[in-house]
């Protein structure tokens, strides 16, 4: 198995954080995040670790399902800007890789950058569909192995917390699934995530199956039951990720209100169900911006000089040249 190695003296980085939570051998539940509020409320109640996930973000950006319509650039340009609302480790879908081997890095450096302390990466063909649709199909188990050997041959400077996911589970049955989750241990991944298991059983075969860090992906009508974290954990699964919750709820919350809008033309019936108007403002950081401005514009401030008098010779002479 590939071994990440860190040069004496170097700097801790962010996948080590989240490899540090996972040792502590309690269960990690991860929110699922997709813009910038959604993270600083994440922020706010304490996640210790969130999960940006492709589903989430190709709705709350794109209006669109998860089919593959997201680009590699769109997705670490989120990335982007959510990472650097949140102060804790931040785990990023890379869906395939966008492409062959070269895409898997391209993509694996741009999250880095981004800020990203670890991706999940897949072995769907793509065009790729979320995994608790219908239809998937997976590519061959080989080159599924070259990408995540090639993600983490980037180690250490590139350091992510590699996430397998095999969707095989779907076309090719639970058995390859779990050969890929073990291949995929002894290229070096840190987890294994094997998507959508149908039953309480095969969580457990999965548990059983492979050895090591794994991912128990709780989606709400999904196709895998939904357990809590402590039961989980208890079977064997380390890492709790609720990718979808928090947009699902968002969009019923919206629907309430636009509904009510319609048909009462007003909010007063429902305000207790807002989020206050100052305590929203204090969310996003208002407040920060506020002194930063005053304490710029204090530093700025300059003394008005003091009227020069002039001689009153010199004032003679000017009218005298009029």
């Amino acid at each position: 198995m590939a071994k990440k190695t860190q040069t004496a003296g170097a700097k801790r980085s962010r996948a080590d954080d989240v490899r540090a939570l996972v040792k502590r051998g309690e269960p990690i539940v991860m929110g699922g995040v997709h813009d910038g509020v959604s993270t600083r409320l994440a922020e706010k109640a304490g996640f210790p670790l969130v999960f940006m996930g492709g589903y989430a973000v190709a709705a709350s950006l794109l209006g669109e399902p998860d089919i593959g319509l997201l680009t590699q650039a769109e997705m670490a340009d989120a990335a982007r800007r959510l990472c650097r609302l949140a102060s804790m480790p931040v785990l990023v879908d890379a869906d395939t890789g966008y492409g062959g081997i070269p895409n898997a890095v391209r993509t694996a450096e741009l999250y880095a950058q981004a800020g990203a302390a670890g991706i999940f990466l897949e072995d769907q063909v793509w065009p790729k569909r979320c995994g608790h649709m219908v239809g998937k199909a997976v590519v061959d188990r080989a080159d599924w192995l070259a990408k995540l050997r090639a993600v983490v041959d980037l180690r250490p400077t590139t350091d992510l917390f590699v996430v397998a996911r095999t969707d095989a589970r779907a076309p090719l049955g639970l058995e390859e699934a779990i050969r890929r989750g073990r291949a995929a241990l002894d290229v070096g991944v840190d987890a294994v995530f094997i998507e959508a298991p149908q039953s309480v059983a095969e969580l457990d075969a999965i548990a059983m199956g492979i050895p090591g860090p794994k991912v128990a992906n709780m989606v709400e009508w999904g196709k895998t039951p939904l357990l809590g974290p402590a039961e989980l954990h208890q079977r064997g699964f380390d890492l709790i990720v609720f990718p979808v919750a928090a947009i699902l709820a968002q969009a019923q919350a919206i629907s309430n209100v636009y509904s009510t809008l319609m048909h009462r033309g007003s909010t007063s019936t429902i305000m207790k169900q807002l989020y206050p108007f100052e305590k929203f403002n204090d969310l996003l950081g208002l407040e920060k911006h506020r002194k930063r401005e005053k304490a710029s514009l204090a530093a700025v401030k300059l003394p008005r000089p003091a009227l020069r008098s002039v001689p009153k010779a010199a004032r003679t002479t000017k009218r005298a040249k009029r």
